[in-house]
């Protein structure tokens, strides 16, 4: 492989302070987890009986921060939630896990979001989302948080916060050369004016496939996929592919990362594992493709326990898997 400065685009970032924590700011959704397994997913229509039921924090934006935090990174988490019970309970979750909340607004006048997950015995799952409080979150928060984005080593940002408001909140890092992560999860178009200030991309097959219209069935049409995001200005692509790893696109080149065997339990916040997991090695000063193998570790690791959150490795169990891989 290239050297790690190839990778790299001059200018574009700040070289992080190697001696000191990574400090990692998240921009993006909390919700309450509602999770029930069962041994099959139901079909339209179909009602079926759940094994286990579990209620837990949740959402991209507080997963991909306690990731980070669990991963031994500084994080302020930037969102909304409601006033009532729920959205207590996640500010004092993300507390509980050392976040910096101040940036986490109660807000009287809706609900927390909540996210509805179903999983079956493969580890499969489907989830629909009530953004509620997420969907109120603006560029004056972002603006508040500004002085602290600005001493940043990594933005992290997903899309299920208002577009224009992630928009804003790229411009505002990319402004003080802070990189910028973004995981385009749900599924969106972006304009290239975004995808300009992004240092890494983060999106899966399925939302590969909305950013470029290209069916992706295997490496080599994710190699396809990968190229037309580049084309459109993000500086690397890290396009992830379930448990065969991820395909990195650099300026210079596309590769292959693999991911390592296990058998999952619950797929549910791998990515927001591999995201937050991603932040904090790239912070760090791990080369791209060190970071990616950090990074699908993790979150093959995620996927070994039922919850999203709870799930999450620290570092020290992270460290341990990759020992036992002979990864590190």
């Amino acid at each position: 492989m290239s050297e790690e400065s190839s990778r790299n685009r001059e200018g574009f970032h700040k070289n992080p302070d190697q001696a000191k924590r990574p400090n990692v700011v998240v921009v993006g959704s909390l919700h309450m987890d509602l999770t029930i397994k069962a041994k099959t997913i139901p079909r339209l229509g179909e009602t079926v009986l759940g094994d286990e039921f579990k209620m837990s924090p949740g959402g991209k934006g507080a997963n991909q921060a306690v990731a980070a935090a669990k991963l031994g990174a500084n994080v302020t988490l930037i969102g909304r939630v409601g006033s009532e019970a729920f959205g207590t309970d996640l500010v004092r979750n993300a507390r509980l896990h050392l976040i910096d909340t101040n940036f986490i607004i109660q807000d009287t006048e809706t609900q927390t979001g909540l996210a509805l997950i179903m999983v079956d015995k493969k580890g499969n799952n489907v989830i629909a989302v009530f953004p509620g409080a997420d969907l109120k979150c603006s560029k004056e928060d972002i603006d508040r948080a500004e002085s602290t984005i600005a001493s940043a080593d990594i933005l992290l940002a997903q899309l299920e916060t208002p577009i224009p408001v992630v928009q804003h909140a790229v411009q505002k890092a990319f402004q003080h050369g802070v990189r910028v992560i973004l995981n385009p999860s749900p599924a969106h178009t972006l304009p290239e004016e975004v995808l300009k200030k992004v240092y890494v991309l983060t999106p899966n097959e399925s939302e590969a496939e909305i950013l470029t219209g290209t069916n992706i069935t295997n490496l080599t049409s994710a190699k396809r996929a990968t190229e037309e995001i580049l084309r459109k200005g993000a500086a690397n692509v890290v396009l992830t592919m379930g448990k065969i790893g991820a395909l990195v696109g650099t300026k210079d080149e596309i590769f292959h990362v693999r991911s390592p065997e296990v058998t999952p339990v619950d797929t549910t916040g791998a990515g927001d594992a591999f995201c937050g997991a991603l932040g904090v090695a790239i912070s760090s000063g791990k080369n791209l493709e060190e970071a990616v193998a950090y990074a699908n570790c993790a979150g093959a690791l995620a996927t070994t326990k039922m919850g999203a959150q709870e799930a999450l490795p620290t570092r020290e169990e992270l460290e341990k898997f990759m020992r036992e891989r002979v990864l590190v």
